[in-house]
This record gives C-alpha cells, structure tokens and sequence, in this order.
C-alpha cells in the first residue's frame, strides 16, 4: 500500500485524501443520527454537512485547477471558474 501512495501523484493524493476525510465525515453524521434518534438533532447535523460538502468540493477544485492552470488558457480558467460559481450559487440558493 505504500508503495502504491508513493506512486499517486500529489494533488490526486491531495485531492483523494479531502473526499474520503469527507466521506467519513458524512458516515460520522449518519451514525450521529442514528444514534440520537431526534428529528430535530438530525436537522442539526445535516444543516452542518451543508457546510462540510461546499467547503471540501473548493478545496479539491482549488488543488486541481492550480494543477492544471498552466496547461490551460485564461478563458478556459475564467470558465471553470463561473462553472464553480455557479454550482455553489446552486447549492445555497
């Protein structure tokens, strides 16, 4: 296993690592509610995890598009940035 973390390139490493941290995260939620057996506590938790999915979906575009920026033009980035924008608009709206 180490030897194949070895081989990952870093940002996918990177950017892996966030969403199984996120992954677990949401696990932790569900058990959490589960566990407590209240509406209301349950709204708590998932109005947290609304918080937790934006935050990690940033952090893995960020790492691959700084990956990537020098393989592409400005307008592509000014693209996938409005595209990002647009999700997160989504998502809070």
């Amino acid at each position: 296993m180490k030897h194949f973390l070895a081989g990952l390139d870093p940002a996918v490493r990177s950017m892996a690592l966030l969403r199984l941290l996120s992954a677990s995260i949401e696990m932790t939620a569900a058990v959490l509610m589960l566990v407590f057996n209240d509406v209301r506590k349950a709204v708590l938790i998932n109005s947290m995890l609304a918080i937790v999915g934006p935050v990690i979906f940033i952090l893995t575009m960020t790492i691959g598009i700084f990956q990537i920026a020098e393989q592409l033009s400005y307008a592509k980035l000014i693209f996938i940035s409005i595209g990002v924008a647009f999700i997160l608009i989504g998502v809070y709206k």
